[in-house]
């Protein structure tokens, strides 16, 4: 638990830190007493928003750059600020722009994502719909094939000896193959062969498919049902290539990354070593794909700002993620990365709204087949 959270605030000191943290995220440059005080709102005396101030620096939550009779937050202090919101948001209480963000982007979410031509470029989609309503990079982690589960498979005659597999995992992918059988089977056959293998294969990983398979194809294969058989000469050559890496092993493969070119133009990146390592993390995607899996399991939107990550070449951005799920499974994670100075509000809705629509849809498409 970040230490920000055990911070307690007097309203008055809320409302500053607040309405501090709004006018630096707007404007990026220090906020003073008297610009504060002109802004109404706080009903408070330039002389009392610098002592109030005062106090907030003592905490640790602003701070003053160089000579500047300015503050602006630390990461301790948007950590306190993303606290209260978030938990505005728990209690229903949306702000306005929240709202304001559902209506106007909802609905291009929706389109976009609904829009892709196939469930496996679907993901992808949702990575590039977040950079674009953000402005900043967004990310999706997808499950890997050898950790898919079968949901069902099915088996369709298409002429002679050809048969077409059609394989349903629980994330949503639906793979095809035209495989070659050991003899013409006819409708009814490959109907009963399908039911048989979804009865002993339903729910289990691609990996451990081929693995039983292998091994029933070594043993006597006439102590076997007919229907057994039958389904394990045709789908031996569908399961006859070794799944794909697991996360952990090739993030490569199980992190896609849209926009983050939007990072060239955010102020807050000016510095270019840190620029350049910021890239390299994205090339390299296992920090990423390693941190959006801390937020598999989280409760709704998960947020990094800065150290909390654990990653030292993100100390200066703020990560901003949520789990998807297919059919009440969890199976993925989307996130958006920027900066520590962004509209976490409205970044906040977008991936919670885009996590809602992604694992919508997969899971419509799962149902489909």
């Amino acid at each position: 638990m970040p230490e920000a959270e055990k911070v307690q605030l007097s309203g008055r000191a809320e409302q500053v830190l607040n309405s501090l943290i709004r006018r630096h995220i707007n404007d990026g440059a220090p906020v003073g007493s008297h610009t504060l005080a002109r802004e109404g709102g706080l009903e408070l005396s330039a002389a009392t928003i610098r002592n109030v101030m005062a106090d907030l620096e003592a905490h640790g939550l602003v701070e003053a750059p160089h000579t500047s009779a300015g503050r602006v937050p630390t990461q301790r202090g948007y950590r306190v600020f993303i606290n209260g919101l978030l938990g505005v948001c728990r209690r229903g209480g949306m702000r306005a722009a929240i709202a304001k963000l559902n209506q106007r982007a909802r609905r291009q979410i929706e389109e976009r994502i609904l829009d892709a031509p196939d469930p496996k470029s679907t993901p992808a989609r949702a990575a590039e719909i977040l950079s674009q309503v953000t402005s900043f990079a967004g990310i999706v982690s997808v499950p890997a094939a050898r950790r898919a589960r079968i949901r069902q498979i099915e088996f369709l005659r298409l002429s002679q000896r050809r048969v077409l597999a059609i394989l349903v995992t629980d994330d949503g992918r639906v793979q095809n193959r035209i495989l070659t059988a050991e003899r013409e089977y006819g409708d009814a056959e490959l109907r009963a062969a399908a039911e048989v293998f979804n009865e002993n294969y339903s729910s289990r990983t691609l990996r451990e498919v081929r693995a039983e398979l292998l091994a029933r194809m070594r043993r006597e294969r006439r102590d076997m049902q007919r229907e057994m058989r039958t389904a394990v000469s045709i789908a031996r050559d569908f399961f006859s290539e070794e799944p794909a890496a697991g996360p952990g092993e090739n993030a490569a493969e199980n992190l896609l990354v849209s926009g983050e070119n939007n990072l060239l133009a955010v102020p807050d990146f000016g510095e270019l070593e840190r620029l350049k390592q910021l890239f390299d993390t994205f090339k390299t995607k296992q920090v990423l794909f390693d941190l959006l899996q801390k937020s598999m399991f989280a409760d709704g939107v998960n947020i990094f700002i800065g150290e909390e990550s654990g990653y030292p070449l993100l100390r200066d951005c703020s990560v901003i993620a949520a789990p998807y799920e297919i059919e009440g499974r969890r199976v993925g994670v989307l996130g958006v990365v920027g900066p520590t100075r962004m509209h976490y509000d409205e970044v906040i809705s977008a991936v919670d709204i885009t996590a809602k629509i992604l694992g919508s849809a997969l899971s419509a498409d799962a149902r489909r087949h």
